[in-house]
This record gives structure tokens, sequence and C-alpha cells, in this order.
């Protein structure tokens, strides 16, 4: 398994309200409203995003990437799975305090991948966890 971790990403919120929006993905209604201005930060790389309460569907480049919620530590770290993925994959959004009204978050990615598909797939996975944290620390909770 190859482990792509996001920075540590600081967020005006408290490790609560952090994890209870993200527990829920029909939380997300506010991200999907903004997805056009994302659209255009992401350079056309995210062109669809879905969403219900345990699952996230992405449509990147022409490929649909569906996660689905497996675990919730309260307060902690949420865990995803890749469904039907091109590879087999995992991701974690783990969420610590910092004060009552400062939390901290980083997105882990897992891959299986053979040593010629971690050379095709590193520079993707690594951008997009990038994004994907920078994407999760703007919004408001």
């Amino acid at each position: 398994m190859v482990k792509f971790e996001s920075e540590v990403k600081h967020v005006p919120y408290s490790q609560e309200r952090v994890y209870t929006k993200l527990a829920d993905l029909n939380n997300l209604a506010s991200v999907r409203e903004r997805l056009d201005l994302l659209k255009d930060k992401l350079e056309g790389k995210l062109e669809d995003m879905s969403f219900d309460q345990d699952s996230l569907t992405l449509k990147v480049q022409g490929i649909s990437l569906t996660l689905r919620i497996v675990e919730r530590e309260p307060m902690k770290c949420i865990k995803f799975e890749g469904d039907k993925t091109p590879i087999p994959l995992n991701l974690w959004i783990q969420i610590l305090p910092v004060t009552d009204v400062e939390a901290k978050m980083r997105v882990t990615i897992g891959a299986e991948v053979n040593m010629f598909m971690k050379a095709m797939v590193s520079k993707p996975l690594k951008e997009g966890v990038d994004k994907l944290a920078d994407m999760l620390a703007m919004i408001p909770y």
C-alpha cells in the first residue's frame, strides 16, 4: 500500500463542528453550490460531484470515483473506501483539536498499486490529496 498525506491544515472551527459536518456528507451541499468556483481553481480536473449521507462520487477527467464511509471515529477520524474504483483505495480525514475554537486536519490516501502503477498514479494522488485538504479547510463549518 502506497500512502499520500496532505499537509496539516488549520481550521478556525472546533473539532466537534468539523467532524459533525463531515460525518454526514449531506452537509456538503454548501460545497456543491460552490463547485463552479472550485472547477476554475482545479483547472477543469473536477467535472462533477454528487453525494448522499455515506458516499461521495467525483468525476475527475472522465473517471468516476465513489468513496464510501466505512468507519466513523467520533470527533477524530472518518474513513472512506473506494467503491468500484480503478485501483483499491482508502481515504482518511483525521481531525484533532488545537483549541476550543480551532482544529487541524490531515487527509491521507492509501492505494494498493504495483511499482509500475505507482509511477503513474503518484503525482495525481499527491495533487488530489493536497487539493482535497485545501477544499476541506475552506468549508464554513
